[in-house]
């Protein structure tokens, strides 16, 4: 294997391993970079410890394993060893450990130092995953804090070099050389009058009669590769084997898909994303590529994830053509037209920027991190995906009103995975029933099942031996000994985790509320819909539809729940507005969430109690239903103005979300006297706004973007502010005689708008150029102000005539 393309650059690789903490490797798909290279640095480097080698997907990280254990002779398990969720292959001898992400992460909490480690190989890093980005970041830590000796090696067919050189300004590049084969790339587009799946198989059969070989076919997601696969049955030849290959198939049908075809036959491999790296699937020499993949978007507001079908970026382009060119010269198929193709996205968008980052903030606690800008990132975890994990964490019972982890936070970080999954689990207690049943919940809760009933009673009654097997894993990381299922036990557990998606039936069409407030549905013929209640643990937002669908679900007998979980109900006190009476009115509420159980108004509550309800009815209802006069109208629009013409300086966000958001800082302090609808609309909102800003703050406000400014006539007159276009001036023109260059504000970076009226306070000219106003169109407007005024003043030098309010007669 010494003629692979990457064998040309070991000797570089290897000295700059020697010299370097951190080292990057752009090596095309087909050069060995993953199944080849890890062994040669394991032999040939200078690295007393084991390597521990990140593949993104466990199929992958498997067969990777498998190849690299095969070149030496070995099974996995011996030299070379692999690690993945509820399975692990390594022995006392192992040297190469192959794992997938939530692995590596969870190394990194139960040992920081990595002892006995000298090398972390992130493989396929364009990927950009979630735990990716983490581990990146984490290792970067290691090294600055506990470990300068650790190297890490960056690998991907298509790094992203300037972001990346840009983040390690000192890791030195290593570049292999192209392919082993060349791949001839076409483009073709698709009938818009015709099925997807149609026009695939079309140009799918066509490429199989023209060419020989076996062919991947890239699609965006399951329910197409079922659609394409079933036109493709009636279009291609008798020797044609068609095999479908994603994640969530079982291993040994994951294991067909890579396999040789039979003598004598070809096949067609119909694969998701999972096919575009660390592959290789054998006999493959044809590639067609939709062009398209289904990614996974969280919604921060609703708390649910909707996979949204797109345009794939023109580094996966490159990721799935490289699958022809393994084992000989091929051809990929682009189903894009060209020119689409050139305009897409250089990289793709990484994970850390659309997912949820409750697993992601956990673990950055548990590592001692409680501020993200603490460690080093490609790109930094949004602020508002944090809050919303922030606040989930919370609600879970693992971050305490300070955001600081709790023991049961730092139990649940322990046993890694998903949060929610985690609280379930640490829910049971140390019940042997409990945890039997908690780890049969969690087991298919991580793998639900593709299609069938949304009952997860259903799954549970027939669990599958995977289910069963991760059940034991769970069981066993639990330290239980061993229990029944129970399944009388499943809501509390489930509600451990899933509180928030408690879900009450609005009518007979399937139609849910949650406790979060989103709404959900079922299909109408389903069981479930008889059931008044249900727990939700699994979501699919949909574009078309503003409803959850409903994938997942347990009945459950609230009151018997309330029983057991009397902490889900929460009194409060909520103001809302009475239509019939024209006023507020105040009530005392006991619900789940935002699920109502029971209501009854109060009479005089606590002015601490109204006023916090108040303030929940504002944030509900916006900004509008306060007294905003002009005065304070123009205070606001003052504050955003400074914002963006001062920016050094730090004033406070006005917007609508940070006012709503900081309700209880300037609006609260201003309400000691508000006992209802009228006397919160008489609040001084500019006296609550100035709350927000510093003594200094103020003073520089009124300086540089004052209320008002004084012409040359002396008259003080108000300045319009405005969000959407630049202050204005409304003064008659004769007042400005004497003024020879166009007032500015904000320390002399925003000339105003002048608009220039007649003495009738008609408009005459709109200007933010005085200056060149008199030099010009002046002449056009004093010629018809004589005509129209006589008796006034019009000079022929008005930047150096006297201003005047007054009629006064004109003399010469």
């Amino acid at each position: 294997m010494n003629d692979l393309p990457v064998s040309a650059v070991l000797p570089e690789l290897l000295t700059a391993l020697e010299q370097s903490r951190q080292v990057l490797l752009a090596a095309p798909t087909g050069a060995g970079k993953s199944t080849w290279l890890p062994l040669q640095l394991l032999q040939q480097a200078n690295l007393p410890g084991r390597i521990i080698m990140l593949e993104p997907r466990r199929l992958a990280a498997r067969n990777v394993a498998q190849r690299l254990a095969q070149q030496l002779g070995e099974q996995p398990g011996g030299t070379v060893g692999f690690r993945m969720r509820g399975e692990s292959c390594c022995g006392p001898d192992t040297r190469l450990e192959v794992v997938t992400e939530g692995i590596l992460t969870l190394m990194l909490q139960q040992d920081p130092e990595l002892q006995g480690v000298s090398l972390v190989i992130l493989d396929e890093f364009h990927e950009r995953s979630l735990q990716a980005d983490l581990a990146l970041a984490l290792l970067l830590d290691v090294q600055q804090g506990l470990r300068d000796d650790l190297k890490i090696l960056l690998m991907s067919a298509t790094l992203d070099n300037a972001r990346l050189s840009a983040l390690l300004p000192d890791a030195p590049w290593v570049i292999s050389a192209g392919r082993s084969f060349p791949v001839e790339r076409r483009y073709a587009s698709l009938h818009s009058q015709t099925r997807f799946e149609e026009a695939v198989a079309r140009e799918v059969a066509q490429l199989l009669r023209d060419e020989t070989g076996s062919l991947l076919l890239f699609l965006p997601g399951v329910a197409e590769i079922e659609r394409v696969k079933r036109e493709l049955e009636s279009r291609i030849a008798q020797d044609v084997d068609l095999t479908p290959l994603y994640g969530a198939l079982p291993l040994a049908a994951q294991q067909r898909a890579i396999q040789p075809a039979a003598t004598g036959r070809r096949k067609v491999v119909l694969a998701t994303n999972i096919a575009e790296t660390s592959l290789t699937i054998e006999g493959i020499r044809l590639v067609v590529d939709s062009a398209l993949e289904r990614a996974a978007q969280f919604d921060v507001r609703t708390g649910v994830t909707r996979l949204q079908t797109q345009r794939i970026s023109q580094a996966s382009m490159v990721q799935r053509a490289g699958r022809a060119g393994r084992l000989e010269a091929g051809i990929c198929l682009h189903l894009i037209p060209m020119e689409q193709a050139e305009r897409a996205a250089a990289q793709s968008e990484p994970e850390i920027l659309h997912s949820d980052l409750s697993p992601l903030w956990l673990d950055l606690l548990s590592w001692g991190c409680s501020d993200p800008a603490q460690l080093t990132w490609m790109d930094a975890p949004p602020q508002r995906a944090l809050s919303a994990a922030q606040q989930t964490l919370t609600q879970l019972g693992a971050l305490d009103n300070q955001g600081r982890l709790t023991p049961l936070g730092s139990r649940m970080a322990q046993l890694g995975g998903d949060p929610r999954h985690a609280a379930i689990l640490c829910a049971a207690g140390r019940d042997a029933d409990a945890i039997a049943s908690a780890a049969l919940l969690v087991a298919i809760l991580e793998e639900p099942p593709r299609s069938g009933s949304p009952d997860l009673r259903d799954a549970l009654h027939r669990p599958q031996p995977h289910w069963q097997r991760r059940a034991a894993h769970w069981q066993k990381r639990l330290g239980a000994p061993r229990g029944q299922y129970d399944e009388s036990l499943l809501p509390r557990l489930l509600a451990a985790g899933f509180a928030d998606r408690l879900a009450r039936r609005r009518d007979d069409s399937g139609r849910y509320q949650l406790a979060n407030g989103q709404g959900a549905m079922l299909d109408q013929q389903e069981g479930l819909t008889r059931q008044p209640w249900l727990i939700a643990p699994q979501l699919l937002q949909s574009a078309n539809t503003p409803d959850a669908r409903i994938l997942l679900a347990l009945p459950v007998d609230l009151d018997a729940l309330l029983l057991t979980l009397p902490q889900l109900v929460e009194s409060r006190i909520e103001v809302e507005w009475d239509e019939e009476k024209g006023t507020l009115r105040t009530l005392k509420r006991d619900q789940i969430g935002a699920l109502v159980l029971r209501s009854q108004p109060m009479a005089r509550p606590e002015p601490e109690i109204l006023h916090a309800a108040m303030l929940r009815w504002v944030a509900e209802k916006g900004l509008q239903v306060l007294g905003w006069s002009d005065e304070s109208q123009q205070l606001r629009l003052r504050m955003q103005c400074a914002a963006e013409w001062l920016p050094e300086e730090a004033w406070p966000a006005v917007d609508d979300e940070s006012l709503l958001h900081s309700l209880s800082h300037w609006l609260l302090p201003q309400m000691s006297q508000v006992r209802d609808v009228k006397g919160l609309q008489s609040v001084n909102l500019v006296s609550a706004l100035l709350h927000l800003l510093t003594w200094s703050q103020r003073q520089r406000l009124d300086s540089v973007l004052p209320t008002h400014y004084t012409v040359p006539t002396g008259s003080r007159l108000p300045i319009c502010y405005a969000s959407d276009k630049p202050p204005a001036l409304a003064v008659r023109i004769q007042e400005m005689f004497g003024e020879a260059s166009n007032p500015v504000i904000a320390e002399g970076r925003v000339p105003l708008v002048l608009e220039l009226l007649s003495p009738a306070h008609r408009p005459l000219q709109i200007t933010r150029d005085l200056a060149a106003f008199w030099r010009g169109s002046w002449r056009e407007v004093q010629k018809e102000m004589k005509g129209r005024y006589p008796k006034h003043a019009w000079p022929d030098d008005p930047a150096n005539a006297l201003p005047t309010r007054r009629t006064k007669k004109f003399s010469p």
